[in-house]
């Protein structure tokens, strides 16, 4: 809208204008009267298509005034009552109002036109966000938020008719809509009026959401078609969160069964070994009852020690099935992580069988806040893997140094792991190609010792060139121990 003062400046310039135009015909180049009147019909038409009626008209009559005393005789008085006069007027008039009207029209197009656009734009925008929408936060929580900053409106909440969640976004509050919402999304009803405006959220035919928008000064009004599309695209995204939660439910349900496969197979592996040796013993004083005593006592103390052996699998089993988790508690004590390795080798004496494992100590370590039962299993699953990885015929060596922390560095003279594949083999079940059909194993190993060792607060990496794999086990001697 136009002020008083804008409005009075303009008629200022109009009349300058035909000032101008009456001075340049009858003093600095002398015109005919029908030269002139064409001149101020073309200065009528210039004011009514910039500026409008209102000035267009008063141009008008000024024009009509000059044109009648300084062009039509007599010259120099004022004879409205000559039909010149009055056909003179009435042409400035007719021009200024059609010149206006059709001008207002162009005018009004062209900001029609650059509000479509921008409206275009915006839902463009709309739809590239949404498609760029992380998982850090709620889907439909986002989703408000990137419609509320790109259609720059006052307040926006969604109801979700699945989740029955109401997910608000803007600077500013929207109160008391909670029920037309509900309504909106179970009936498909809508309601707008001069602030607010209401929705229906439709996959199809069938409404899944229900969207409130306050407007405000800078934004007035929401076109239908504009409202639709908005509503349109949040179906869509809507649709996409469900389908990639569908999609995150079907991989964990993949994964579980994978994991329940791949730690099946290992265990029939791993038990398959003392269980034939207890058998095997069992069978034996049964077979032939008429042993010497010192015969059945030895068959009796190798039956018991693989049993035991064979109940520690069991509890590791069922250790790394309660470990394959993010979420590891660990309950810490003071302990000397050098007596924990010796403890790790002593109860794998059967699988080391008379591989040279040699255990390196640079200097006694200090006391370490752990938990004992954790840090076992995880130096067990190291140690079992440098077996499984490498030639018979090679050493394993277990170096205990001091550091930042505690570190344990077991190596194995294998063929070593490739450079592409390092940074994935501490990946819940991950097993490289080139081992899957020549060793058994869950892939669960390198995993569930990695997230023990960042319980602890400390790491396990890999360092492996051909012939040579280390892997470090760190633990900080001063580390904050949590959850992982």
């Amino acid at each position: 809208m136009l002020t008083i003062g804008q409005i009075g400046l303009r008629l200022l310039l109009s009349f300058g204008g035909v000032a101008l135009l009456t001075w340049i015909g009858s003093r600095l180049v002398p015109l005919n009267a029908t030269t002139i009147g064409f001149a101020y019909l073309l200065l009528v038409l210039v004011i009514a298509t910039f500026w409008g009626f209102i000035e267009a008209a008063f141009a008008s009559i000024a024009a009509t005034a000059a044109f009648n005393f300084f062009f039509l005789p007599p010259v120099g008085r004022f004879t409205i009552a000559d039909p010149q006069n009055w056909m003179a007027l009435f042409s400035f008039l007719t021009t200024a109002l059609l010149a206006s009207r059709l001008s207002a029209k162009a005018k009004l197009r062209a900001l029609d036109a650059v509000s479509r656009q921008r409206d275009l734009e915006r839902l463009y925008t709309f739809s590239r966000a949404i498609l760029l929408i992380d998982s850090a936060e709620p889907f439909a929580k986002q989703l408000v938020q990137k419609l509320a900053e790109i259609f720059e409106i006052s307040a926006a909440v969604l109801y979700d008719r699945r989740s029955e969640e109401f997910y608000r976004a803007g600077p500013a509050d929207f109160e008391g809509a909670d029920g037309q919402l509900r309504d909106a999304a179970m009936q498909g009803t809508s309601f707008s009026d001069s602030k607010r405006v209401v929705t229906t959220v439709r996959l199809g035919a069938e409404p899944i959401a229900a969207l409130a928008l306050q407007l405000n000064d800078r934004v007035a009004q929401v076109p239908d078609a504009v409202l639709q599309g908005i509503a349109n695209l949040v179906a869509i995204g809507l649709e996409r969160a469900r389908a990639q939660d569908l999609a995150s439910q079907i991989e964990a349900a993949r994964h579980s069964e994978k994991f329940r496969t791949s730690l099946l197979d290992a265990m029939a592996h791993e038990f398959k070994t003392p269980l034939t040796t207890v058998l095997a013993a069992t069978t034996a004083l049964l077979g032939n009852p008429d042993q010497t005593p010192e015969a059945k006592a030895e068959l009796a103390k190798i039956a018991d020690e693989e049993a035991k052996h064979l109940n520690e699998l069991i509890d590791d089993a069922v250790e790394m099935a309660r470990l394959d988790t993010a979420n590891i508690q660990v309950e810490t004590e003071p302990a000397n992580v050098e007596e924990i390795v010796r403890e790790v080798c002593a109860s794998m004496r059967n699988r080391i069988d008379d591989r040279p494992v040699n255990i390196i100590c640079d200097q006694r370590p200090p006391p370490v806040a752990v938990d004992r039962r954790l840090v076992r299993l995880a130096i067990k699953q190291l140690l079992d893997n440098a077996l499984k990885y490498s030639r018979p015929d090679t050493a394993v060596t277990i170096r205990i140094h001091n550091g930042d922390g505690v570190t344990v560095e077991i190596t194995d003279h294998g063929e070593g792991i490739p450079v592409a594949e390092q940074s994935r083999i501490f990946e819940r079940l991950y097993r490289s190609p080139s081992v899957k059909k020549q060793t058994l194993g869950s892939g669960l190993g390198l995993s569930i010792a990695q997230n023990i060792a960042r319980a602890h607060g400390g790491d396990l990496t890999v360092a492996s060139q051909p012939g040579e794999t280390t892997f470090s086990l760190i633990l900080p001697v001063d580390q904050k121990v949590g959850r992982n």
